[in-house]
């Protein structure tokens, strides 16, 4: 199959997801679109197309079981909990650091990118409203916490790209602990300090309540042990060989938690919700991975394997690059994670690179352009700090920097290791 055809279906892919239309329609319509064009019957084009959402399968049904740790975490306000503890264990004089490590925090134990800087936003417009900062210096940082917290959390990304590189998932998130933790200090550090003073210190508009509303919280104690008996059972397998899938580890990770925080009357209810949340995701996987299948089964990868060589470029370099080029085309980590793993893991396999490592490159690779306009991440978040679409467009160099960073964190760690 011709690499043009899976070209032209990609762009009218993105096309469409550009003029509004779902998402998940808009990938099947340019897999359809892309099959027929580059030389395949309608029905090879549906059984290519099949194919592709097979190899997906999988990790549908372990993001449908994230969804139960999700939604418990969110309903019971134990995402607040924690969000809000570290933050005032900070203080307002490292608030960029609190506001950074708290939404990592929440992406590290399995809450999606868009809902943990949507979960830390009410805190940190109250704080930016009593020290005079912008809604964007504020947003950055959570958004580059939240990357940081993307690529070691058993969230959908990872859980895809280890899956399709048939890796261990906790393997794959400890390898990029290191970037992430770099990444933190370079978003606090860096990033910050690179944006105007005018719009750091740009009065906020925001009408936050300074006093939130009461609600009924668990303490902080209870909040903590969904996540800790979930990352305690994935860590089983380095640790003692014992292997708990995460279709089994995230979920009773939600329930022990749910049961200590003594809302087994709202569990069902909290299931409800995250899996509403996650079946989003699972429907676009679908969508991705018909997309995926036409990809893989036509010569694009060859055009750019033969670019990267032609440009003298490390092997190394082919899974972090092909992340960061499926991210720009779905403005999703999670489906460009899904593309590149699919359409490049036996590739990036061939040419020596451990599955591990290839699944860990990827993963970061596909937060380099995740947050381009048309995507949702990008008026979720803007939304949620009230920004027009300027003010948010204008946030994108330095998201894309904080990605880039990570993306060379995790290619320049393997490269020394091996």
């Amino acid at each position: 199959m011709t690499a043009i055809g899976a070209l032209i279906g990609l762009s009218l892919s993105i096309l469409l997801i550009i003029r509004k239309l779902s998402p998940t329609y808009s990938l099947i319509i340019g897999a359809i679109v892309g099959g027929l064009l580059g030389g395949l019957s309608l029905n090879e084009t549906v059984t290519v197309m099949t194919e592709g959402v097979k190899e997906v399968t999988p990790a549908v049904l372990r993001i449908l079981t994230a969804g139960v740790l999700s939604g418990i975490l969110i309903q019971t306000g134990a995402t607040t909990v924690i969000s809000n503890a570290i933050i005032n264990k900070m203080g307002e004089k490292r608030v960029f650091m609190a506001l950074s490590l708290a939404t990592m925090l929440l992406c590290t134990v399995g809450v999606f990118i868009d809902v943990a800087v949507i979960t830390v936003a009410p805190v940190a417009l109250s704080i930016g409203k009593r020290l005079n900062l912008s809604p964007s210096v504020l947003l950055i940082a959570m958004i580059g916490g939240g990357k940081c917290g993307n690529i070691i959390s058993p969230n959908p990304n990872t859980i895809i790209a280890a899956g399709n590189f048939n890796a261990d998932l906790s393997a794959v998130m400890f390898a990029n602990i290191l970037p992430a933790v770099i990444g933190l200090f370079f978003t606090v550090f860096v990033i910050v300090h690179l944006m105007p003073q005018s719009v750091k210190n740009k009065k906020t508009m925001m009408q936050t309540e300074d006093k939130e509303e009461e609600r009924n919280l668990p303490s902080l104690r209870t909040s903590l042990i969904a996540p800790v008996v979930t990352i305690v059972l994935l860590a089983l397998r380095p640790a003692a060989g014992i292997n708990i899938d995460p279709l089994i580890a995230l979920p009773v990770g939600g329930l022990c938690g749910a049961i200590c925080m003594k809302q087994w009357k709202n569990i069902l209810p909290s299931i409800e919700y995250g899996l509403q949340k996650m079946s989003v995701v699972a429907i676009l996987l679908i969508g991705t991975g018909t997309i995926a299948g036409i990809i893989k089964n036509s010569s694009l990868k060859d055009w750019i394997l033969t670019g990267l060589d032609h440009a003298h470029m490390s092997d190394a370099l082919i899974a972090p690059i092909s992340g960061a080029l499926m991210s720009a085309a779905t403005a999703s980590t999670t489906a460009g994670a899904t593309l590149a793993s699919s359409s490049f893991a036996e590739t990036i396999l061939a040419i020596g690179i451990s599955a591990i490592w290839g699944a860990a490159m990827i993963n970061s690779g596909a937060t380099v352009l995740d947050h381009l306009p048309h995507g949702s991440f990008f008026y979720a978040t803007g939304g949620v700090c009230e920004l027009n679409f300027k003010e948010r467009l204008k946030l994108i160099p330095y998201e894309s920097l904080i990605g880039i960073v990570l993306a060379a964190g995790t290619t320049i760690l393997y490269i020394i290791s091996n």
